[in-house]
C-alpha cells in the first residue's frame, strides 16, 4: 500500500515535469530579440550628413549593419556611437538626391535577417 502511494505521488510530479521539459525549450527559443527603429533625426539631409536613429534593441550585439534602401538598391551606411536605443549613421555617398530611402537592419546571430523599417530619410 505504501509503495502504491509513493508510485502515484511520483507519477503525479513526473508527468507535469516531462510536459514542461518538452514544451519549454520552443517557448524560450521563440523569444528572439528583434530590433525596431522608431524615428530618425533629421528626416532629410545631404550625402555625408550624420543622422541619429532611435529605437529598441539596436545595439551592436543585435544589429550588424544599417542600410538605406529604395526597394531595389541597398546601400550600406557607416554607423557609429551605437547603443541599445540609438545609433548614428552617415548618409551614404551612393545615395541619390531626391530619393526617400527606407532604413533596413541586418541582424546578427546564427540566422541573420534583413528587416526593413517603417522610417524614411530623404536625400537633399
Amino acid at each position: 500500500m505504501q509503495e502504491n502511494f509513493e508510485m502515484r505521488l511520483s507519477l503525479k510530479w513526473l508527468i507535469p515535469l516531462f510536459l514542461l521539459s518538452v514544451a519549454a525549450p520552443p517557448m524560450l527559443l521563440a523569444q528572439e530579440i528583434l530590433p525596431r527603429i522608431t524615428s530618425v533625426d533629421p528626416t532629410s539631409g545631404k550625402v555625408g550628413d550624420v543622422i541619429t536613429v532611435t529605437g529598441e534593441n539596436i545595439g551592436k550585439n543585435v544589429v550588424a549593419k544599417l542600410y538605406f534602401t529604395d526597394g531595389q538598391n541597398d546601400i550600406e551606411a557607416v554607423t557609429s556611437d551605437q547603443t541599445d536605443t540609438t545609433l548614428k549613421a552617415k548618409i551614404p555617398e551612393k545615395a541619390k538626391v531626391g530619393v526617400r530611402y527606407k532604413l533596413m537592419i541586418l541582424t546578427r546571430g546564427k540566422e541573420p535577417k534583413l528587416i526593413e523599417q517603417p522610417v524614411r530619410v530623404e536625400v537633399e
